[in-house]
């Protein structure tokens, strides 16, 4: 059987792309295994794990590039690693570098898989440097980072609210749902006041 794989490191990448290729290399649409999270995530990758768990002694599982397996070159051999010794080929389309159960890589390729996993590693090294850099340079310049805060008036209602919350019998997440202002920005502000 041939089965597909393919991640996006957000939710709002398109996975367009890689679906047509691993269509066009044989992939089911039913037997294509979609990851929305980041290679390096600490989260678990749910669909590599069932992809892992379902594929067979004799399966082929396909992945348009190896950056889209793992973003890290020892993460990207214990993969491998795992899926050659159940039984199962892998191909990488877009890098023409294919890992057939039971027999070993020629030197060249393997030098090649290596280098663009090495590739990847590096260049998500890179990202990870550069929106540091960012976060720090925004921050200096007094900039708000993080997802937007709720307006003061709904905050000032989440604090009548939980203030009254014993005669209107809610709690913390009555109110976050009912004001859309976080728990976590309720309990904030309840320390401030304490600290007052």
């Amino acid at each position: 059987m041939i089965i597909g794989y393919a991640r996006v490191s957000t939710t709002k990448q398109d996975l367009e792309g890689q679906m047509e290729l691993l269509e066009q290399a044989g992939c089911n649409k039913d037997n294509i295994y979609i990851e929305k999270i980041t290679g390096e995530s600490t989260a678990p990758r749910t669909a590599l794990k069932d992809m892992k768990h379902f594929a067979r002694e004799g399966d082929i599982v396909k992945v348009a590039s190896i950056d889209r397996f793992a973003r890290s070159i020892i993460d990207l051999n214990k993969i491998v690693e795992e899926l050659n010794d159940k039984g199962v080929s892998i191909k990488f389309i877009q890098d023409n570098i294919y890992f057939k159960a039971g027999e070993q890589l020629e030197p060249t390729q393997e030098l090649m898989f290596n280098m663009l996993g090495s590739f990847a590693q590096f260049e998500r090294s890179l990202i990870v440097q550069r929106t540091t850099e960012g976060r720090e340079r925004a921050k200096k310049q007094g900039k708000h980072m993080g997802r937007p805060g709720r307006p003061r008036k709904d905050i000032k209602r989440a604090l009548n609210m939980y203030d009254k919350r014993e005669i209107n019998g809610m709690s913390v997440n009555d109110i976050s749902r009912a004001t859309k202002v976080p728990r976590s920005t309720i309990y904030h502000e309840l320390r401030k006041r304490r600290v007052k």
